[in-house]
Parts: C-alpha cells; sequence; structure tokens
C-alpha cells in the first residue's frame, strides 16, 4: 500500500485554474471589435444622459445656437468639440450670424467652402478654460486656428475683440461664452 502523499490532485487543479484564467479552457466567445459590430463615430457618439454636458451638448440644447450648430456639423468639428478639451467657446448667437451680410452664412455652409468655415470656427476656440474674471483688458490670446484675438474690459463686461460676452455656461469639457456678434479672422 502506498502512504506517500501525491501531488498530481492539487497540481492538476492548479493547472486547471490557471489554464481558465488564462483563456486556454473552454472556446471563448468572439469579443474583439469588428467592422461589423464596432461602435461607429467619435467621441460625439458616446450617450451620456447623467453628467454636464459637454460644449456641443450645450450648443445643440441650446435655441438661440442653432445657426452655430449647423456651422459645426458643416465644419465637422463635432467630434473635436466633444473631446475632453478642455475649451473655450466663444459662441455667436444665431442674431450674431443673421446681421452677417446677406448670403454669408450659406455660402459658408457648402461643401466647398468647409477649410474657410473651419477657420471662422476655431477662431472661436480657445484651448483652456479663460473665465471672465481672469481675463484683463488688453489681454491678447491665441484661438485654435493660430489667430488671436484681444479682450477688453470695461465696467465689469468683457468683450472679446468686438463681441460682447453675454453669458457663460459651465461645460463638462470647458466653457462656453455667449457673445453677440460673430468674430472674423484678421478683423
Amino acid at each position: 500500500m502506498n502512504t506517500k502523499p501525491s501531488l498530481h490532485g492539487p497540481m492538476a487543479l492548479i493547472a486547471s485554474f490557471a489554464l481558465i484564467a488564462c483563456g486556454g479552457g473552454a472556446p471563448a466567445e468572439e469579443t474583439a471589435a469588428t467592422p461589423a459590430n464596432a461602435p461607429g463615430g467619435g467621441q460625439s457618439t458616446v450617450q451620456d444622459d447623467q453628467s454636464q454636458k459637454n460644449v456641443v451638448g450645450v450648443a445643440v440644447a441650446s435655441p438661440d445656437h442653432t445657426t452655430l450648430v449647423a456651422a459645426v456639423k458643416a465644419a465637422d468639428l463635432v467630434d473635436a468639440l466633444s473631446n475632453a478639451g478642455p475649451f473655450t467657446v466663444y459662441a455667436p448667437t444665431n442674431a450674431a450670424f443673421a446681421a452677417l451680410p446677406a448670403g454669408t452664412v450659406e455660402g459658408l455652409l457648402k461643401p466647398e467652402k468647409k477649410e474657410a468655415l473651419q477657420d471662422i470656427l476655431q477662431y472661436h476656440v480657445a484651448l483652456g478654460v479663460l473665465k471672465p474674471e481672469q481675463l484683463r483688458d488688453g489681454q491678447r490670446m491665441g484661438m485654435v486656428n493660430g489667430g488671436n484675438v484681444t479682450f477688453h474690459v470695461k465696467d465689469g463686461k468683457l468683450m472679446i475683440n468686438d463681441a460682447n460676452v453675454v453669458a457663460t455656461v459651465p461645460c463638462s469639457n470647458g466653457l462656453v461664452c455667449v457673445i453677440d456678434k460673430v468674430l472674423l479672422p484678421g478683423q
């Protein structure tokens, strides 16, 4: 009679656990993303009804920014502005776009004007969160398109170039500053 302890039982059990933990056991379901089951779109397609809205979500929710939203979509900037940022977006109202010369907005929304539209819209975006109370009269700031804006503070009111900042809305990825004029690069 053999009274010597055997390690075959415990070793076999440990080997089985290791094999299963490493995925070498029974065949697993295919879980890798393939073109057929991969999610489409970029950051803008992430659905989150719990968190604070990002800069795009704030604009989409505002009835005063439908022209801006249409322009951001036409310029293919929705995903870029839905990313983590942080960004400060100076968001012209519908009335600000309506004050441009007749046909300007319609012309910029055409596919062949996409680069010009992107340049204008990126002139409305700064990297980082630029809170109005932190800005000083005469301060210059570089914008995403490479151009510079100048801030003016008079009687406690903030202007960016010649546009008044009329409201600010904090966002999950920055700040939206509502302005009453469209900023045009080079002016």
